[in-house]
Order: C-alpha cells, then structure tokens, then sequence
C-alpha cells in the first residue's frame, strides 16, 4: 500500500473526527493563546523541536500565480469586502477569478536557480527554510496528479526543474538546512471548497457540508492524497508541516491521522504548525508579522516580511539589515524564531536589493552569532534597545544592543540588571570594553571608537 492510500485509508476509518474551525480575523495569523499550547509527547518530536528551537533564523519563500503580476498573493480571489484585498483593474469579480486563475498559462521562471537560491540563504546565515507547495489559490508548486493546476502543466513543464518543490527542497538539504513543506488547508480552486454550483462570498467553504456530505468527504481525500505526494517519499525526508489558513482547522482534514502515516514512515519527528489551532497539532506557534510582547517558554516564530508582502511585488520598499537583526535580536531574548518572507520573482531569482540584505545579515551573524545560535533567554532580557541572551552552558551573557534603522551607534549603551563580573568584550573581534556599574545598578559600557553603524554584540559574565 503506498502512502497516499495509507493516508486515505486512516483517514476513512476516523471519519467520525469532530470538525471544527477556528475563526482568525484579518489577513494576519494571530498568536494562539499560551493556555492552548500542549506540549507533544512523541519523543522524537520533542527532539526536533529542540533542535529547531537552536536554529533561530529561517526563511519563508512564497512563489506563485501572484507573482507573475506582483500582487497579494491569492487573497485577491476572496471576495471579502476588507480595505487589504486589492484587485487591479475594473474587472467583474468573476472576470477577475478567470483572469487570475490564466496565470497560470503565464508563470515561466526560466531562470529558476534553487542551488542560488541556497547559496545566497546559507550566506545570510539561516539555518532553516520553509516553501510554499500550494497557496489559498490551488495553484500548485510540485507535480501534483490529482489535478492540472499546477507549475508542471504549464509553460515551464518541458524545463528539466519544472517539479520546482522538489527541486528547492533538494537544494536546500544539500545545505543541511532543516526543510519545511508549506501546504494550504483551503484550495479555492477545488471545485471540492469552493463549488461552482454556488457563489463565493468568504474564505470558507461555500456550501453547507451537512447537506453536501460528499463533496466535503471529496475534498478531504482530495487533501489527505496531496499531503501524501508531497510526504510520500518523492519529496525527502521533511523536518516541519507548515499547514496555513487557519479557518480550516487540522481536525477538518484529519491531520491526525496524516501525521500518524508520516511519522511512522518516512518523517519521524515531524512538527506539525497547524497554525492559530490551539492543540496537539499545533507544536509551535507561529506570530505573523509582529513579536509576542513578552518571552514566551514554549516553541514559536515569528513570520514577518523583508518588504511588505509575502510574495514579490515590484519596486517593493526592504528592512534594512540593520532593520531585521534587531527583530532577529528582539525575538532570540524572548525564546523565538524569526522566519523571514522572502518572495523570488516571476523569472525564479532573487532580487538584487534582497540578495545584498541578506549577505549583510549573514556577515553580521558569522561575527556575532554566538549571541544568536543556540542560546537560551535570561530573566532580564531587555531594557531599551539592549536585549539579552546567554550561552547554553551559562557562562556568557550577551547584550545585543539594536541599533533603531537610520540612526548612528551612540558612544556608550546603558542598561540596569544583568550586572558584569569581570571582563567585558565585543563579541565579534574580542576586544576589551570598558565599563562602570553606578550605586543605584545601571551600567554603563563605553563602546569603541570607528565602528559601523550596525547592531553590536557585548559578551561578559555575571557569575
């Protein structure tokens, strides 16, 4: 029996699984609350967890039918009235899906490169990735045979890497990064979802699935059989399901039974982010364009974009560098992640003005990375723009000041708690800083003259 009629088969026999959703307002996923997370119990789970959690800075690719005019990606088709889905042009709403849905006889990245692509995100230094197979849209990014709506069928089908997912995720574990597959839950492509007999007026399915039982039953066989193209072997060995639109909860597909196939088979270990679904199937949480207020001490990123949108856009305003290794800083003494949206472009590169950020970033890891990579949080993480992190063992303090975008690096840093014994350094050239504790506990670090302006990294002990 092969994996996707294991799936199918599971799936069949727990068809009396409750389904619910959860509702998540706005084009954002929110945080799930702290009281929702369980921790997994599967051991090795809770092993790759562990070793995710080290890893610290990764990189979300989004790449589709949306890229080709450099809009939203797929939210344009949602007829939701809401001032953030934008449409180009005066089509009727029916005219614009058929327009849309064409893309897809016009996405040809003939200068697709994924071992670039690898190379240019090892440089930045992150040590993970996620991509997206399929969006809200259907469209799909692999070679799919449960339908025709995918990079495979269209011009690029005769392109030796036309399988584009296969073809990244091959990239990219050749750079020993830790792999993620990106599925969407919805497919408002399926006829299955959103059926032609009705009109598509939300995100959500557009029938009753309590008069229409089949189609719901179809279209949970039509989602069980494409996880299981994707995890049955074809595509190696994952690290992470990255499961997106949240009005769909995992519960509605029966996740639990697909993992159940794939850790038990090809993905032991596998992280399930069934995102903004409190639960089982939930085993980190996943911010979207923002960073929890305080620490959290339990799995989470925080996914936010390089620019503005998820996929590529043209003349798109970027972070600076400067810009996302203080987000990188902010996030690292809370106890997260941060997983950085990158959008290729129609043609499959990465943009110019988003390759030079990124090798900036990573030049500024290879030197102070240590403050980054494998650390844990302390009690006192941060006081203005300083955030604090400590080595596993203990025995160092970071203090990673953040330097605000624009700004010049002031002569000295200030902070009160996290009080240094001994010598203090910078990180990334091991050269003695001065420093002064006042009476009242507040220090006072006198940085050296002629550096960049850049975020900088101070190393002490405070045992």
């Amino acid at each position: 029996m092969n994996f996707r009629t294991l799936c199918l088969a599971i799936a069949l026999s727990t068809a009396s699984l409750v389904t619910t959703a959860q509702q998540v307002q706005g084009f954002v996923h929110k945080q799930s609350a702290a009281d929702g997370y369980e921790w997994p119990t599967d051991t090795a789970v809770l092993t790759r967890l562990d070793n995710w959690q080290d890893l610290k800075f990764g990189v979300l690719f989004h790449f589709g039918l949306y890229s080709v005019p450099g809009i939203v990606e797929s939210w344009s088709i949602c007829s939701e009235d809401v001032d953030w889905i934008t449409r180009k042009g005066n089509k009727p709403y029916s005219q614009y899906k058929e327009w849309y849905f064409s893309l897809k006889d016009s996405l040809n990245p003939v200068q697709f490169d994924p071992d670039k692509w690898a190379e240019i995100m090892t440089d930045a230094g992150m040590k993970y990735m996620i991509f997206t197979t399929k969006h809200h849209d259907g469209f799909c990014n692999f070679d799919t045979k449960l339908t025709d709506f995918k990079i495979t069928a269209g011009p690029f089908a005769d392109n030796p890497r036309s399988n584009v997912a296969k073809e990244v995720f091959d990239a990219f574990r050749k750079r020993d990064f830790m792999t993620g597959c990106y599925f969407s839950k919805p497919d408002w492509h399926c006829e299955w979802f959103w059926s032609p007999e009705f009109a598509t007026p939300t995100r959500r399915i557009n029938y009753n699935k309590e008069r229409h039982p089949q189609w719901w039953k179809n279209y949970q066989d039509f989602t069980a059989g494409q996880l299981g193209e994707l995890l049955g072997g074809d595509y190696g060995r994952f690290d992470i399901l990255w499961l997106d639109g949240g009005w769909i909860s995992g519960d509605d597909i029966m996740l639990d039974s697909i993992l159940l196939c794939a850790r038990s088979g090809l993905h032991p270990g596998l992280i399930s982010v069934d995102r903004s679904i409190r639960g089982r199937n939930e085993n980190y949480q996943t911010p979207e364009r923002g960073i929890p207020d305080k620490q959290l001490d339990y799995p989470w990123e925080s996914c936010i974009t390089l620019s503005n949108d998820w996929g590529w856009v043209p003349n798109a305003p970027f972070k600076s560098p400067a810009k996302v290794i203080g987000l990188l800083a902010e996030i690292t003494a809370k106890g997260g992640a941060l997983l950085l949206g990158v959008g290729p472009t129609p043609q499959g590169t990465i943009e110019p003005e988003v390759e030079w950020r990124l090798r900036e970033i990573g030049k500024w890891l290879r030197a102070n990375g240590k403050a980054i990579y494998s650390t844990r949080t302390t009690a006192v993480y941060n006081d203005g723009n300083t955030w604090f992190t400590t080595s596993k063992d203990g025995k160092h303090l970071y203090a990673i000041f953040a330097l605000p975008e624009g700004e010049k690096l002031p002569e000295s840093i200030e902070w009160s708690g996290n009080t240094p014994k001994g010598r203090m350094t910078l990180l990334h050239s091991g050269k003695k800083v001065s420093y002064k504790v006042s009476a009242d506990g507040k220090v006072t670090a006198t940085l050296p003259k002629g550096l960049p302006d850049m975020p900088v990294v101070l190393q002490f002990s405070i045992l």
